[in-house]
């Protein structure tokens, strides 16, 4: 278990939800994984490299509803820099599941509480 953190911690991430609006290959990652484009509504297109090539398409992916961390500082990965967190579980087997909302009807932007 992580460190015990005050609740003003966990307020201070902003988590929302996105749908993906492009999905491409990324070869110059070091561990495979897709460069993608997430619309969050309101609060506009953010970018993410993601490793979830194992259990996922582009096709899968593509207007998928995401859950993701946006507001952390942009990373350099390779020649690209990603803009946000797309959020996961790891599974038994060490792959990456998406976590995703169960309604479809959730609007871009929605902050997950």
């Amino acid at each position: 278990m992580k460190p015990e953190i005050t609740f003003e911690d966990f307020n201070n991430i902003d988590v929302r939800v996105g749908t993906i609006s492009e999905v491409n290959d990324f070869p110059k990652a070091r561990k495979p994984a897709y460069q993608l484009t997430i619309d969050f509504g309101d609060l506009g297109i953010k970018k993410s490299s993601a490793q979830i090539t194992d259990l996922y398409t582009k096709e899968d992916l593509l207007h998928k509803k995401i859950v993701a961390i946006i507001n952390f500082e942009k990373k350099q990965i390779a020649n690209f820099f990603s803009e946000c967190l797309v959020l996961g579980i790891e599974n038994k087997d060490g792959k990456i599941v998406l976590l995703k909302t169960s309604k479809s009807a959730i609007k871009n932007g929605t902050q997950v509480s």
